[in-house]
């Protein structure tokens, strides 16, 4: 069976024309009704900058430290927690450290682990803030081919992805992979950069970012 649906067009059409005296009721009661509207800004909160590193220390990747520099804006008043997230082989939460905030719950969802940090205080829309993650993981890298996934969870303006590997042990291959359009790239000469120190860096990037999104650099060392 099918609804019939009235016209909105043919029902604003016989409405008269509100009074001046009207307007301020009417006005109090659009902005009653727009707090029920769907927010075209999704979730409590979107990236701005996302700037993660992943320091392998030793040639046989024993251990790592991965560095996440997050800006974020958020989207609703009264937030005062922010969720981080982790996943990989070896121990890697040997070490965790974050600012600002204090970790308040740990838990594992499949093979994702979900970090609840509290804020200590109350943010609210339009509030920046600049979130510092830094984890210390033990034989998570130890095999010739391995690889480092970032996950996106919120609107993201801008990812930077950096692989930093020992002056003894450089990568020789990497490609890049995109759930989203199940699309490889192979990363060229021009995301291989020789630090001072000797050491190789491998960095990808990209902007506007939606929810959902998975990259993955897969390489070879």
């Amino acid at each position: 069976m099918e609804l019939s649906v009235p016209s909105t067009n043919i029902v604003i059409r016989s409405l008269p024309l509100p009074t001046l005296d009207q307007l301020p009721a009417l006005l109090d009661l659009y902005q009653t009704v727009r707090q029920w509207l769907p927010s075209k800004q999704n979730g409590m909160y979107e990236i701005l900058d996302y700037d993660s590193t992943l320091e392998l220390l030793d040639t046989n990747g024993e251990v790592a430290i991965f560095k996440k520099l997050q800006r974020v804006k958020f989207l609703q008043d009264n937030i005062i927690a922010f969720q981080d997230y982790a996943w990989g082989d070896g121990d890697i939460f040997t070490d965790y450290k974050c600012s600002p905030g204090v970790v308040v719950d740990r838990y594992q969802e499949g093979d994702r682990w979900n970090i609840l940090i509290s804020l200590r205080g109350t943010k609210s829309k339009g509030e920046i803030e600049d979130f510092y993650i830094e984890r210390t993981i033990k034989n998570g890298y130890t095999q010739r081919e391995e690889w480092q996934q970032v996950e996106i969870r919120n609107t993201t303006d801008h990812l930077q992805i950096g692989i930093i590997f020992p002056k003894q042990r450089h990568c020789q291959r990497a490609i890049l992979l995109r759930r989203s359009r199940t699309q490889t790239t192979v990363l060229g000469q021009e995301h291989f950069h020789l630090l001072p120190d000797g050491r190789m860096l491998l960095s990808w990037e990209a902007r506007n970012i939606h929810q959902l999104e998975i990259y993955t650099i897969k390489w070879w060392w």
